[in-house]
């Protein structure tokens, strides 16, 4: 049952701009619980940070080759996240993945799935999409399709903003 947070209360918006895997834990964890709180959440994935919220593979299509080459370098989907620290060639990545099914810590997608649950919004930036010649079809399900305008108006509204 999905939890829609009253149109007044408080409000968080958050911009994600990175595709590391550390920093979208942080920020779905911080999604979370603004939620749990009755806060209303926005997520804007802008730049890298749409990896997030991408599904995988990657069509030519209408791309250009420099769009295509771009999404076949950053072919990043929720599981293939990388650290941004101490990766080591997957290593890293796969530490952290056991560390945190050992401590029973929510993966990425679980806490994705728990942000859904409890309203949290995903808003995919317009503009880094162009760029990158990526579409609606490229994406899990994304409540709206704005640009900077859109995030800057929820952010002026809202008492927690934050940046990862």
């Amino acid at each position: 049952m999905e939890t829609v947070p009253d149109e007044n209360a408080e409000s968080m918006t958050l911009i994600v701009f990175s595709d590391a895997l550390d920093r979208a834990l942080a920020a779905f964890n911080l999604a979370n619980t603004g939620a749990a709180m009755g806060m209303r959440v926005d997520i804007f994935f802008t730049f890298w940070g749409l990896s997030v919220i991408k599904k995988g593979g990657m069509e030519r299509g209408e791309r250009s080759f420099m769009q295509w080459m771009m999404g076949l370098m950053k072919r990043g989907t929720p599981g293939r996240l990388k650290l941004s620290e101490m990766n080591m060639m997957g290593l890293g990545t796969g530490a952290m993945k056991g560390l945190m099914k050992k401590y029973r810590m929510p993966s990425l997608e679980e806490s994705m799935a728990l942000a859904r649950e409890q309203g949290v919004r995903y808003i995919a930036c317009t503009t880094s999409m162009a760029m990158m010649g990526l579409t609606e079809d490229d994406f899990i399900e994304v409540d709206e399709y704005a640009g900077a305008a859109t995030y800057l108006s929820l952010a002026s509204k809202g008492s927690v903003n934050l940046f990862i």
